[in-house]
């Protein structure tokens, strides 16, 4: 059953106003520390909004937006923990994701898509012409805009040449330019990196709120040129060989899962030949995986949300049968009245049939014009980045008034009955 056919069932109220609640929701995630998975997670915030239930949603709307400030339908591979000894999985040790590992992926993989390496290092200075300050550099190819959301404001992006020539060019974050150069154009400036100057080829919009998207606070170089100058350090550096992390898409959005085996079983390849489908081995993050996942969660809310819509339904009907068999008590002598003056069965069946119809429509009427009403007010209020503004759907609008009236119409039909039944020498009895 689709999402609105849901929020159309549940608007059973006959008092003259459709009130519930709908689900609206945001994610904030963060990409301070890319070499841990856990820095990856969004933070899912449930909300209420008071609104009718003439109003249709998609909740998933507001969290694959933000998803997408990262990246459509990417995947992160950080590396992985490999048997320290040959065959044994009591002890493991970390590897990092090299060149090679890339090298080979490119050639090897049909499943994966705009593969992405990135060297990404937090402790190299930045320093302009007005200031300094310390914030990520990342080393990506070309193609890292293809799979990253890299919506430039001003200049241009990385071209081959750019990468193959090793050029010393850079692009920046929005926060990272306002630090740099104060208000001031960055584009056709320089900025020294540990005292390597580069020049500032273009700057980036906005990414999400600036203090939950680290793309705002990064320096962007090319790939080769970070290889050159700026190789990771440490332990499993492999020389200067090592690469942060690998940025890729799923051919389709279904393919998710055996992008990431084929992948798995390349690197486990190159790093020793381990079993890649062994427990706990891969750090990653796969936003398909949780895109799948929110949607879910959002199928089972939906059918909850269409349960609570029957019961209030079948609650609204009751009361309307209630109310109608008052109506009817009340008015038996003039029911018996109007039979006697010659009101046929079919008379009386229609007046009563006709009233619990019109009482269903104008309570439907008055909670959509309620429910709009409050909206309009809505959508002046600022709301937090990841949430939508409610909305009016026609569809959905006219769907529920039609549900409530169908109901009402269906639960006045006893009472219209038991009223055209009545003879008219016994309703006149009545006092």
């Amino acid at each position: 059953m689709p999402r609105q056919a849901h929020i159309a069932a549940a608007s059973s109220l006959f008092a003259g106003y459709l009130a519930g609640r709908v689900w609206t929701t945001g994610t904030r995630a963060d990409l301070d520390r890319p070499a841990s998975t856990d820095a990856f997670l969004a933070r899912i915030e449930l909300r209420y909004w008071p609104e009718a239930l003439a109003c249709g949603i998609n909740p998933p709307g507001p969290i694959r937006r933000q998803l997408e400030t990262f990246g459509k339908n990417i995947i992160f591979l950080f590396g992985g923990r490999a048997p320290a000894v040959e065959g044994s999985f009591n002890s493991m040790k970390w590897f990092n994701l090299t060149y090679d590992d890339y090298l080979a992926i490119q050639k090897e993989s049909k499943l994966a898509l705009h593969i992405s390496p990135v060297i990404a290092r937090d402790d190299i200075r930045a320093v302009s012409d007005y200031t300094s300050t310390n914030g990520q550099v990342s080393g990506v190819p070309p193609v890292f805009s293809q799979v990253r959301t890299i919506p430039l404001q001003v200049g241009r992006w990385f071209n081959d040449e750019d990468n193959d020539q090793r050029r010393r060019v850079c692009v920046l974050g929005r926060e990272m330019t306002r630090n740099l150069f104060p208000g001031r154009p960055a584009v056709g400036n320089t900025i020294m990196l540990n005292s390597v100057r580069f020049q500032v080829i273009g700057m980036l919009s906005m990414i999400g709120n600036e203090e939950q998207n680290s793309t705002n606070i990064r320096i962007f170089v090319p790939l080769d040129t970070m290889r050159e100058l700026f190789p990771l350090k440490g332990d499993n550096s492999k020389e200067g060989n090592s690469i942060s992390f690998l940025n890729y898409q799923p051919r389709t959005f279904d393919e998710n899962e055996d992008a990431k085996a084929e992948l798995h079983r390349i690197v486990a390849r190159n790093h020793g030949g381990f079993d890649p489908e062994a427990k706990d081995i891969w750090e990653e993050w796969d936003t398909v995986k949780n895109q799948k996942t929110m949607g879910k969660i959002f199928t089972a809310m939906d059918w909850f949300l269409g349960g609570v819509g029957l019961v209030t339904l079948a609650l609204g009907a009751i009361g309307i049968i209630n109310i109608m068999l008052v109506a009817v008590t009340e008015r038996t002598r003039e029911i018996g009245l109007r039979k006697a003056l010659g009101a046929t069965n079919r008379n009386i069946l229609f007046q009563f049939f006709l009233e619990g119809a019109f009482l269903t429509l104008m309570s439907g009427a008055i909670g959509v014009g309620g429910a709009t009403l409050l909206i309009h007010l809505l959508s002046g209020v600022n709301l937090p980045q990841g949430f939508d503004t409610p909305r009016i759907v026609p569809v959905s609008a006219v769907g529920a008034v039609l549900s409530l009236a169908l109901a009402g119409i269906t639960a006045g039909l006893y009472p219209a009955r038991k009223a055209a039944l009545l003879e008219p020498v016994e309703a006149l009895r009545q006092e």
